[in-house]
């Protein structure tokens, strides 16, 4: 066979290749996403908590640096005064990281969706060769890196430049207000500051989630060759599927001719068809037919009869009807009833003509099958 191996990787990647990537844990994921979606999440919150989060630093400060004559000598006091502020504390951030927590679970299913697997933190030494790293710095993934942390410096220092030019005077005048509206103005500043900042993030997002999403697919694309040696494996080898089936067919052939001795009749054509039928009288079935062949297997069959005393009645029409209408070990179909009933008779009469020494009838010889089973 041809070397392969410089095929192109022309060929999207089918579902067995992405569930094994997904498996190793390779899924497209996009930092700038989290980072967006992080910081988006946190200057909201911000936003609606900003000054209950003043209030609350305000007034854990003034009352911690408030101090009685008698509490200063208490050596109790500080942890008293930690255990307090450590409270404070705590009602303020556990909220605000719940919230962080949940946007951080979230955020996979916008891309590549939730993936648990133990395969992605094993030791690979490959990562650890020199030569694969100075590849991956210099390859497509190092300059798209490069590329998104210039448009980051840049977008960053011209949003910056512009909230310094907007609230300059803002900030001027903060020595001018009192000390509480002065510190809830200057929060409101930095959040404001912070969620505009956040924002300008949406344009990297735009740019890596599609980059991201071409390169995980580039990645997993397989060359034709691939794709015929991926089908062959889930369907299995054709020398050995083939194999399989031929011992199958060896075996339900052992298991037909096994059956051939219990038969009432087998009619034939008479030389390249013949088919073994039996019928209960005894129950409210139709007759079964046990065995069918063509040519040689035919001929086996006939041999079988012949060895076992079988019946073989020459019908040609009705075993050539019989042979492609019916399966081995089902019923005949009703349009045949009356000329398998016709074969039968004709058995159970020699039967009888044998046993009590009467002349033998004569076999069926105008045995009439329907057109819609004539072959």
């Amino acid at each position: 066979m041809a070397d392969d191996s410089g095929q192109d990787k022309t060929e999207d990647p089918t579902g067995k290749r992405l569930g094994d990537s997904r498996k190793k844990g390779q899924i497209a994921r996009s930092k700038e996403l989290n980072v967006f979606v992080t910081l988006i999440v946190s200057s909201t919150l911000f936003i609606f908590t900003g000054h209950h989060i003043v209030d609350v630093l305000q007034y854990t400060l003034t009352e911690q640096l408030r101090l009685s004559r008698e509490e200063i000598f208490d050596p109790m006091t500080p942890v008293i005064n930690f255990r307090k502020a450590f409270y404070n504390a705590f009602t303020i951030l556990a909220p605000f990281m719940l919230v962080l927590l949940i946007a951080d679970l979230l955020t996979p299913i916008l891309m590549g969706g939730w993936n648990f697997t133990l395969e992605s933190i094993g030791l690979n030494f490959s990562k650890l060769n020199p030569l694969t790293g100075i590849k991956r710095i210099f390859g497509i993934q190092g300059s798209m890196e490069l590329i998104k942390a210039i448009i980051k410096t840049l977008l960053v220092g011209f949003v910056t430049w512009n909230l310094y030019e907007i609230y300059y005077d803002d900030f001027m005048k903060l020595s001018l207000l009192p000390v509480d509206q002065a510190i809830y103005r200057t929060a409101d500043i930095i959040v404001y500051c912070t969620l505009i900042l956040s924002a300008t993030f949406l344009l990297l997002v735009l740019i890596d989630v599609p980059y991201q999403l071409w390169h995980h697919q580039k990645q997993l694309k397989m060359t034709k060759q691939e794709v015929r040696d991926e089908a062959k494996d889930m369907e299995g080898n054709p020398e050995v599927k083939g194999k399989i089936r031929r011992m199958q067919m060896e075996a339900a052939r052992r298991r037909m001719m096994e059956a051939v001795p219990s038969a009432d009749v087998i009619v034939t054509n008479p030389a390249h068809f013949a088919v073994a039928l039996k019928y209960d009288p005894n129950s409210n079935g139709a007759p079964i037919l046990l065995a069918k062949g063509v040519d040689l297997i035919a001929a086996q069959i006939r041999n079988l009869a012949k060895a076992s005393n079988i019946t073989m009645v020459a019908a040609p029409s009705l075993s050539r009807a019989l042979y492609y209408s019916t399966e081995l070990n089902q019923e005949i179909p009703r349009g045949l009833f009356l000329a398998v009933a016709q074969v039968l008779a004709y058995v159970y009469q020699l039967r009888a003509a044998s046993q009590n020494g009467w002349n033998k009838p004569v076999p069926p010889r105008d045995i009439k099958v329907p057109d819609d089973f004539r072959q």
